[in-house]
């Protein structure tokens, strides 16, 4: 045998390559963030996504942007519709709807952790799935599927023997688990105009906060409420299914108004967990009147509306309700604002950018959940 000569049998490697996404998903994936811009604007929509196909080359001869639109049809996305002028048309469908909101999710909320569906933790033992490891003796009412058969074997042997054995309800043993609470939530959405004042977008971003949360509540927490409420001259509440949709109005900021439904909405939830979230970006700067007018004043802040700001925080700290203010802006005076108006609450308030507000939003969320259980 040559000793020179040595054998070279294995595996062949090769650089990792990552599979290509198909050219539907990557037009999908910039077509779903040109829809939440453009507030659910289908037409303006296609219009964004062919400039930037042809700077950017996202289709190609073999799947052209015709092709993309025809596939959206096929799949579900859009649908053909009569417009309010007479003419034919197209519009999202709640399948795009849904879409958006999950693509939110993925991206706030993209490094979480995966959990089952309505699975949040208290610090109290009770009903759930999630076992905590302590043992006691099993009491009447207690469910079957909490029963250790392991110990309560054990139990058996001891008691009565190995020769005649028999298990009675002495023996058992139960492995308690996590009681798990429920949570009811209301989201306030600053609307007023200065969400997109100096050329910034600020409403696009808080869109995008507001559908990955009630994605995660709806999909992960299905037993939680979640109420979303606009707030400009004054407050309403939207459903989850309009998100995609929702813009900036000509508005002042009537902060008291959206606490005000924030706090009628808490009120009729059974749940004992109740909390607020804010999204703002600018100081109180409107009430609505007994007769039915407005006082405005944009002009720093206003001491009448800042006092009707902390009464009503101090009320919701009386009902047991804690607001999480995000405050989209570093001014001094507004940073002084919030601080006062999360100590009449009890709350708690985060100075913030655009960047990293998901994750807050989300952090807060579990935690406020497993604070307040009784």
């Amino acid at each position: 045998m040559n000793k020179n000569k040595k054998s070279r049998k294995g595996f062949k490697f090769q650089p990792y390559e990552l599979p290509n996404h198909s050219n539907f998903d990557k037009l999908f994936d910039v077509f779903k963030e040109l829809i939440t811009h453009t507030s659910g604007e289908l037409d303006e929509a296609i219009e964004w996504l062919d400039a930037l196909d042809k700077e950017y080359k996202i289709s190609d001869d073999d799947y052209s942007m015709d092709d993309f639109l025809e596939d959206l049809k096929k799949r579900g996305y859009i649908r053909d519709e009569i417009k309010p002028d007479g003419k034919g048309g197209m519009a999202i469908t709640a399948k795009t709807e849904r879409a958006i909101r999950k693509g939110a999710l993925e991206q706030i909320f993209g490094k979480i952790k995966k959990k089952g569906a309505g699975a949040h933790k208290t610090n109290k033992a009770g009903q759930g799935d999630e076992f905590t490891g302590d043992l006691r003796e099993y009491q009447f009412g207690d469910s079957l599927d909490k029963i250790s058969i392991t110990e309560s074997l054990k139990n058996a042997q001891i008691n009565n023997g190995i020769g005649d054995f028999s298990l009675t309800e002495n023996d058992l043993v139960v492995e308690d688990t996590q009681h798990k609470a429920q949570m009811s939530t209301v989201l306030m959405i600053d609307i007023s105009h200065s969400m997109i004042l100096y050329g910034e977008d600020r409403i696009t971003p808080a869109k995008k906060v507001a559908m990955a949360l009630a994605e995660l509540i709806t999909t992960r927490y299905p037993k939680d409420t979640l109420d979303v409420l606009v707030f400009g001259n004054d407050a309403w509440t939207i459903s989850i299914k309009d998100l995609p949709y929702l813009k900036v109005g000509p508005y002042h900021t009537n902060t008291v108004a959206g606490l005000q439904l924030a706090m009628d909405l808490l009120r009729r939830k059974r749940n004992t967990n109740k909390q607020i979230f804010m999204i703002t970006d600018g100081k109180p700067s409107c009430l609505k009147m007994p007769d039915g007018t407005y006082y405005k004043n944009s002009n720093g802040l206003d001491r009448f509306i800042v006092e009707k700001c902390y009464n009503m925080a101090a009320q919701a700290r009386k009902l047991h309700i804690p607001i999480t203010t995000f405050m989209i802006a570093q001014d001094p005076y507004l940073q002084s604002f919030v601080e006062n108006f999360t100590a009449s609450n009890k709350g708690k308030a985060f100075f913030t950018g655009l960047q990293g507000l998901g994750e807050m939003i989300f952090h807060d969320y579990e935690t406020n959940r497993k604070k307040r259980i009784r």
